[in-house]
């Protein structure tokens, strides 16, 4: 829980890197949470929760992409590329899963090689 709330904290800083584990880890909680709500508004009949929760994790999964992909070495606007129908799903899947850039690139300094909670932007 604590690379979810790690997240949710940075929920508008889009420097720097994000380590695979954050995002993956990320977005696991939020898919458990998605489905547990959407569980919840079935048996309800409302769809709010959901829609609610969407809202609200939307600029943070946006910033938390756009980090994982400058830990990959590219420009957030890949984030685009999610976009287009099958393709763009299967391409941000393996930018997403892809292998860091090891030390340091222009888009900031090897989370691993940081603290854990040390906001490290580059400046």
């Amino acid at each position: 829980m604590s690379w979810y709330f790690k997240v949710l904290g940075r929920y508008a800083v889009f420097g720097g890197r994000a380590r695979r584990k954050e995002y993956w880890m990320f977005t696991l909680v939020s898919s458990v949470i998605y489905l547990a709500l959407a569980f919840a508004d079935d048996r309800v009949g409302s769809e709010w929760p959901t829609l609610t929760y969407l809202f609200a994790t939307f600029l943070p999964s946006l910033a938390v992409t756009v980090r994982r992909l400058h830990d990959t070495d590219r420009s957030g606007w890949w984030v685009l590329v999610g976009a287009i129908p099958c393709a763009g799903f299967i391409a941000m899947l393996i930018f997403t899963a892809g292998e860091p850039t090891s030390g340091q690139n222009k888009y900031g300094p090897n989370p691993k090689e940081t603290p854990f909670f040390t906001d490290a932007v580059p400046q």
